[in-house]
């Protein structure tokens, strides 16, 4: 398939019909050449995170909007745009291989069109790029509600928030230290011609100065290492896993965490549990690729009576449902798939979960509550009220007014993340 056509159908799937890029994006390189995956994904990353700006120079080149069986054919603008606007491939390629993708979609008639859209953009493209920054969305591309949010919560950090989620995410490596010290492995890095960074507080985090393929790693296949953002590593340092100890990994996949706690203690019993089963396994690739064994089961946190009748856990890893705001920069999809409204809903089943959670802790146990979110009402919000509403639960490490630790996107070149750490009464 044209790269071109595969991309505005990816984006047609996306923004039009809602779904998930990590769905949507792995499916479309299937029907593509391997050598075309990468920019297949550039191209798709791209436009999604600069979509108010391409949008905006779109309705401005166009007498009346695309619609219906066309809607694919406006996503091909779009993706024609992008190429024109923000990558190195030189114009008049980008402007034929963007028409030829007509031909893949069915609809060479469009050809006129594709072209005539392309090259005007480029005759007044100064005045477009300019016009289309002069709202906030196009300035920041970001949806406004998301934009108010963010003003309301960080009006320091704003610009520097949504300069991390239009970036491109680094690559962060997890060593497994069943096999090397971070330091050792770093120095088999170092012998490959891969040059990393450390990270002052994640023990076993690597970050690449350029991403490669996981194959070039040393002993990739062999589970000497994972590739895994800093801010998730961080969760096993404050979770802290002793031997012997029963732990909980709620919300487990896709299994980093859970397979972090036994790298770094081997002497416990892990039990893994997510929802949604089609998620589970990739929790079981990561535990066979790295030779480790946890007790998995597909279950809902809100109800354990259903699946679990053992004995209470020593420490519970409550990696929560959120709206993923911390992680755009990987996943730039989140911005059009999310809703204001979506974060009181999450942050209700949040509150259901945590209560239900705590009373499978032991006594003079430890939670940490974890979500890759920014927003307060599921982070500082959501534990003051569980605070509040819980007599035997003792916040760990932070002040009650300012509860846990919340890292936004960008910050020591981690993704946007939130601990915070609890102990129960004895």
């Amino acid at each position: 398939m044209n790269v071109r056509a595969a991309a505005a159908k990816v984006i047609y799937q996306v923004v039009d019909q809602g779904q998930s890029l990590s769905n949507a994006l792995p499916a479309a390189q299937q029907e593509i050449k391997e050598r075309d995956q990468a920019l297949l994904q550039e191209i798709c990353y791209g436009v999604l995170r600069w979509l108010p700006r391409l949008e905006s120079i779109t309705n401005q080149l166009m007498d009346k909007p695309l619609k219906g069986k066309q809607r694919v054919f406006h996503h091909l603008i779009l993706v024609g745009l992008y190429q024109l606007g923000y990558m190195r491939i030189p114009a008049h390629a980008a402007v034929a291989e963007t028409v030829n993708a007509t031909k893949t979609l069915k609809k060479p008639q469009m050809r006129g069109l594709i072209n005539a859209i392309l090259r005007n953009y480029q005759r007044q493209q100064a005045t477009l790029d300019e016009q289309a920054v002069s709202h906030d969305a196009g300035r920041y591309g970001h949806p406004s509600w998301l934009l108010k949010l963010l003003k309301a919560s960080y009006p320091d950090q704003l610009e520097s928030v949504v300069e991390a989620n239009n970036t491109k995410a680094p690559m962060w490596l997890r060593v497994n230290r069943q096999h090397h010290t971070r330091d050792a492995y770093r120095a088999l890095l170092d012998e490959a011609g891969i040059a990393t960074d450390l990270h002052p507080e994640a023990q076993d985090a690597l970050k690449l100065h350029s991403p490669c393929d996981v194959t070039k790693l040393p002993g990739f296949a062999d589970g000497w290492v994972s590739v895994q953002d800093a801010a998730a590593q961080l969760s096993v340092e404050y979770l802290q896993p002793q031997a012997g100890e029963l732990i909980l990994d709620c919300c487990a996949a896709p299994g980093g965490k859970t397979a972090h706690i036994m790298e770094r203690q081997p002497d416990t019993r892990v039990v893994a549990i997510d929802c949604d089963d089609h998620r589970l396994k990739r929790v079981h690739e990561n535990l066979q690729r790295l030779k480790l064994t946890a007790q998995v089961m597909c279950a809902d946190a809100r109800y354990p009576e259903q699946w679990w009748q053992g004995e209470q856990f020593d420490r519970i890893l409550l990696d929560a449902p959120c709206s993923a705001t911390g992680v755009i920069r990987r996943h730039p999809d989140i911005k059009w798939l999310r809703r204001a409204d979506d974060i009181a809903a999450l942050a209700e089943l949040q509150a259901e979960i945590v209560d239900a959670m705590w009373q499978q802790l032991k006594p003079g146990g430890t939670m940490v509550y974890a979500t890759c979110s920014i927003t307060p009402q599921e982070n500082r919000d959501q534990v003051s009220a569980f605070l509040r509403r819980t007599a035997d639960a003792t916040l760990m490490g932070s002040e009650l007014d300012n509860p846990g630790r919340q890292i936004l996107p960008g910050e020591q070149d981690m993704d946007g993340f939130y601990y915070a750490v609890m102990k129960k009464s004895a």
